[in-house]
């Protein structure tokens, strides 16, 4: 499996940059860059002065490029760690490709308990309700989200899923992240590259994470590149596999991710799934078979035929957590379908950079001191 990912043409061409073969298609992509990247500018410059406040604490966790950058397990990862410390936090997301809705916001789930189909909630913000408890909103405009979540219940922090660029927002707290192994491609802003902004916009974040997926890829960030990004506080997370997990009545099964050996079918819905064939390599899985949809692909019962016949060649179908909610309401044999769960890691000390940043910008704090932090001052009351 050392084949490149079929990944659709133009982001080939973003990661590659322009060539006498390209340069027909190139020129127009350029010229329509050209436009974008100051429409972008001034759209931002609107929103410095115009932008509204979110009635509760709010965090945003966004990036500077277009998909693969792994926000969504950054930002699960962020809501259980403040939820450790005893804070009530939910997370608002646009929810990328539902349905529209007649309402201004929804809450998708809470208790871990879904209120909405996966047309309506979206699939990113469904897959989040099968590993968090707390509320899930989803709105075209974050704020109607935060705002849900702040009306419906006392809560202490929001966490925005790729709001970065939602500037009509003031958030207290940007974290941006930046995947190592991806990096800018050509550095070019859309279409002519995969940049959503220049990366001098990272100039209003608090803190940007390089975050690696791992495996042999080679790092795509240079020296220059990692030596503007040191400007910033800069913070390292890695993502590695968990577990695997299986549809069972209505729920989810979380097993061992035990595939050395096995001969497995990797299918994915991903922008990039490089990460994800680096992660099963990782596990020592013998990839027999890759299944490759685009990014968001909505499943039909002719992908499930095929998903099934090609399954009958390998032990397991491994697929990913966003792919399976889409997948779960189709009939696959026993045990022959199963998703990776992911998680972020981060060096205990950086963590904390993260909860000092993070922690002292709360409206209303209600945490609990660490268990280290307390038994000092119990000490010091005795003396």
């Amino acid at each position: 499996m050392g084949r490149e990912p079929n990944r659709p043409r133009l982001e080939k061409f973003w990661s590659r940059g322009p060539s006498l073969a390209t340069a027909p298609l190139w020129l127009p992509l350029a010229a329509a860059a050209a436009v974008y990247r100051p429409a972008v500018a001034g759209r931002n410059l609107w929103w410095r002065f115009m932008a509204r406040q979110a009635p509760v604490t709010t965090i945003s966790v966004g990036n500077l490029t277009v998909g693969g950058n792994a926000k969504t397990p950054f930002t699960l990862w962020l809501a259980r760690r403040l939820a450790r410390r005893g804070l009530a936090v939910g997370i608002a997301s646009r929810g990328y490709r539902r349905r529209p809705a007649t309402m201004r916001a929804a809450l998708v789930a809470d208790r871990g308990e879904l209120k909405l189909g996966l047309d309506e909630a979206g699939d990113e913000p469904a897959m989040m309700a099968r590993s968090f408890d707390g509320p899930i909103a989803v709105a075209r405009r974050r704020i109607d989200a935060v705002t849900l979540l702040a009306e419906r219940a006392p809560i202490d922090v929001v966490i925005l899923d790729d709001g970065f660029q939602h500037t009509a927002l003031r958030r207290d707290a940007d974290l941006v992240l930046v995947n190592r192994e991806r990096g800018f491609g050509n550095g070019w802003m859309l279409p002519a590259g995969p940049m959503r902004e220049p990366i001098r916009a990272l100039g209003r974040a608090d803190a940007v994470i390089l975050i690696s997926t791992g495996g042999s890829r080679p790092a795509a960030l240079g020296a220059a590149i990692i030596s503007k990004l040191q400007r910033h506080t800069l913070l390292n997370a890695r993502l590695r596999p968990r577990a695997l997990v299986a549809p069972e009545r209505g729920t989810w099964r979380e097993t061992s991710p035990a595939l050395a050996g096995r001969q497995v079918i990797a299918l994915s819905g991903l922008a990039d799934p490089a990460g994800f064939y680096a992660m099963l390599r990782e596990l020592e899985a013998d990839l027999v078979g890759v299944l490759e949809y685009p990014d968001h692909h909505v499943y039909t019962s002719a992908d499930w035929q095929a998903i099934a016949a090609a399954a009958r060649d390998a032990d397991v179908v491994v697929t990913t957590e966003k792919d399976l909610v889409k997948l779960e309401r189709f009939p696959f044999a026993r045990d022959s379908l199963y998703a990776l769960r992911i998680e972020v890691t981060m060096a205990e000390d950086e963590a904390r950079v993260l909860d000092d940043l993070i922690l002292p910008k709360l409206r209303s704090p209600k945490i609990e001191a660490p268990a280290a932090t307390r038994i000092e001052e119990v000490s010091r009351d005795a003396r």
